[in-house]
């Protein structure tokens, strides 16, 4: 039985591998489309301190979701230091939502708070109780839990659901009665800015501290990155001093693919 010569060839032709310039145009294309989903749709954050607990825990993976407030040189998927610009497309939050932003005082770095003041709100704290608009914040205890501090250590906090004007309620923590940032002077937001806090009141850099102290100050909008949308994984840092082969055990599975509130 003879065989056809040209259709051997024909095959052969077809599955000749892709050459080393085609394979690189193909990696380029992949790393360009990650690139441009990471600046224009979201981008995974790491939190690495309790500031937002009990909403957010040491070694949570956060997933931001950058078009709600529109994009500028903070919405870039690389942490360097770059120029303010102004937003396309730009959207004022929403009092409670949980945003990740480029700390004023070094851009390179993203930080993540909870929006409580809008522009032209003022904000104000009065024995460790939130007033916006000379409205009190609706706090409700909701028994104790554990602060976790960057160390690994932990403090007895209480807790409390906390209801914004809006009808926006969350959980915050306070570790003390009469706290540093328990009462501070009622502050204005200016056009362009927000007032954000942690969760974790008596532990958080935040609206209440001056950038030169190390806090936040009044946040420009300019610095958004995007809205703190859900946690799609998270791991227990502290399992970090443990044997390697028990570092699975510290995968918090109940808090995979949960919804921010």
């Amino acid at each position: 039985m003879s065989v056809d010569k040209s259709s051997i060839e024909s095959e052969s032709d077809e599955t000749k591998p892709t050459t080393w310039r085609g394979q690189a145009v193909q990696l380029v294309a992949i790393v360009l489309a990650v690139f441009v989903a990471k600046g224009a749709i979201a981008e995974p954050f790491y939190v690495p301190s309790g500031s937002m607990e009990p909403t957010l825990m040491i070694g949570d993976a956060l997933l931001a979701s950058k078009f709600p407030y529109g994009y500028s040189a903070a919405s870039l998927p690389i942490q360097i230091t770059l120029p303010e610009t102004g937003r396309v497309l730009g959207g004022t939050p929403k009092r409670g939502d949980v945003v990740v932003f480029r700390w004023p005082g070094n851009r390179s770095q993203a930080w993540v708070k909870r929006v409580i003041g809008l522009p032209g709100d003022r904000i104000q704290m009065r024995q460790g109780q939130l007033f916006i608009n000379d409205r009190a914040a609706e706090l409700k205890p909701d028994g104790t839990g554990q602060a976790e501090d960057d160390n690994g250590g932990f403090e007895s906090a209480l807790r409390y659901t906390e209801t914004l004007p809006g009808g926006v309620s969350h959980e915050i923590y306070k570790l003390y009665d009469n706290g540093r940032l328990d009462n501070t002077p009622e502050v204005t937001v200016p056009p362009g800015h927000l007032f954000v806090m942690g969760d974790n009141r008596d532990n958080s850099a935040d609206s209440r501290v001056p950038v030169r102290e190390g806090g936040v100050g009044l946040l420009p909008m300019d610095d958004l990155v995007g809205r703190a949308d859900a946690v799609v994984g998270s791991w227990d840092l502290g399992m970090r001093s443990q044997p390697v082969w028990t570092w699975f055990s510290g995968l918090r599975l109940a808090r995979f693919f949960t919804a921010v509130h």
